[in-house]
């Protein structure tokens, strides 16, 4: 099949072609670090690695640029109630939200560019912006006059009149047009600020995000992502003033945005009192659950936030690991003749494959290809019961067709990694326990306590661990 991908831009479902073959570009809105991430943070991200995953595993090299807005109002007031300088709040919270993506899976981006390192790239933008007309400057702050940009409104569909007659009372009186935007702000006493040719300030939240993507994925590129919140202002900005600073189109060919998170089907917000951190719902659900709850919603829908739902995927990854944890058992066993049902098994992964690419390639629909997985595990199931009550033979060929779609599923899905990681770290205990113990031997050698010596390697012989002495040393194996 070919992928098909919602552009917000158009509205519609379109057939996705790279700008590069083989190559894709992409760009995803990044946190302000300013406190722990929230589970409204973390769908974004958990939904662009699946969407890098499928991506890279359908033979894709993805640039992946997530940028941090370490320098913003929110970081600032932070670190004036604290006593502490901007950069130790902003570096506090992104170790954070590194700290959370991991539990919840997410790989990293390869670059993951900061304001306050691309200050002359802003500046420059910012300059060309005003020497072509598409800026102004009032009293040290730079705006951009959204009526330069005849496109304005493209992406949300809203009318620039109509924005006007709706715009508030205390606009400020300054701008040309009430909708028109800050470039860069004067610096205020307790602010950080940068030297620059309308004197020393900073940046205004759009600019950044433009200048970062554009020198990093050049003046188009292909998947810009975000959350459905930042629709307008901020991702309708980007359009108008990277498009009027290259003087090219389109900044970006395909938008895509995730739907918002609810709580009881309300908006989440502090205001509110129902907002959620990462960190918090991680002391209650492993990780992988609630990258599960997130994934199996489409993107673009609402997700409702609640601790039944949480647990109702608990339950449902308990479900999908059982026939993760069966795949290893009748790996195990011993193997025999195929079976009629050993070949339902291998049908079921074939028809699987094809149903679960099916669905990624139409807009990434994580909520059917999860669907997908269950029918498998539950044919998983059934094959592993009827091999160990002995009905019939383990078959190694439909096992292994079977095991190589479930886990290429999940590795796309992005789940039973942390039972890897787990196992990783177990073996690494393992082998630092096994060379204190031969440490000790050794020394008992040394001193000839050969009593010792020999009860060590006698009591691991017991528990199926062998000793072998060599002229390179002890090598330790466990017996099969």
């Amino acid at each position: 099949m070919t992928l098909r991908v919602y552009n917000t831009l158009t509205k519609q479902k379109e057939e996705f072609v790279p700008g590069t073959p083989g190559k894709i570009k992409l760009y995803v809105c990044g946190i302000t670090p300013y406190n722990h991430p929230h589970v409204g943070n973390a769908r974004p991200y958990v939904t662009w690695d699946v969407i890098k995953r499928y991506l890279e595993h359908c033979g894709y090299t993805v640039q992946h640029v997530q940028n941090f807005t370490d320098v913003d109002d929110k970081i600032i007031n932070t670190a004036n109630k604290e006593g502490v300088t901007w950069d130790t709040i902003a570096n506090r919270y992104i170790a954070a939200y590194f700290e959370a993506m991991d539990q919840l899976n997410v790989r990293r981006a390869q670059i993951y560019p900061r304001v306050s390192e691309h200050m002359a790239d802003i500046i420059k933008m910012v300059k060309k912006l005003v020497d072509k007309g598409h800026a102004y400057v009032i009293d040290g702050d730079v705006y951009y006059s959204v009526e330069s940009f005849a496109q304005y409104g493209k992406l949300s569909g809203r009318c620039l009149e109509d924005m006007k007659a709706g715009a508030r009372v205390d606009v400020d009186e300054r701008k040309n047009h009430p909708m028109d935007f800050a470039l860069w702000k004067s610096a205020k006493p307790g602010e950080p600020a940068w030297e620059s040719p309308w004197g020393q300030g900073r940046p205004g939240w759009h600019i950044e995000c433009s200048a970062m993507s554009l020198k990093y994925l050049g003046n188009s590129f292909d998947f810009h992502g975000g959350g459905s919140d930042l629709i307008f202002p901020h991702h309708e900005n980007e359009i108008a003033q990277s498009e009027a600073t290259t003087g090219k189109a389109p900044f970006v060919k395909y938008w895509l945005h995730n739907g918002f998170i609810t709580v009881n089907e309300e908006k989440m917000s502090k205001s509110l009192g129902n907002f959620f951190l990462v960190k918090d719902i991680l002391a209650h659900y492993p990780g992988e659950v609630v990258r599960f709850f997130i994934l199996a919603t489409h993107y673009r829908s609402p997700l409702d936030f609640s601790d039944v739902r949480l647990s109702e995927a608990q339950r449902s990854m308990e479900r999908l690991r059982t026939a993760f944890d069966n795949l290893n058992r009748l790996k195990a066993l011993p193997f025999g003749t195929a079976s009629e049902a050993s070949k339902v098994l291998a049908a079921a992964a074939a028809q699987a494959k094809n149903d679960f690419y099916a669905a990624m390639d139409d807009d990434f629909n994580t909520a059917l290809a999860i669907s997908v997985m269950f029918g498998l595990a539950k044919e998983i199931n059934i094959y592993n019961s009827a091999v160990t009550t002995k009905q019939i033979e383990n078959d190694a060929k439909s096992l292994q067709i079977a095991e190589q779609v479930y886990l290429e599923m999940a590795s796309i899905i992005g789940l039973f990694e942390q039972e890897e990681a787990k196992e990783s770290a177990d073996s690494e205990f393992v082998e630092q326990l096994m060379n204190i113990i031969i440490e000790l031997r050794q020394e008992a050698r040394k001193e000839k306590n050969w009593a010792i010596a020999d009860a060590i390697r006698d009591k691991l012989n017991r528990v199926g661990v062998m000793l072998e002495d060599s002229p390179q040393g002890v090598r330790w194996s466990v017996k099969k």
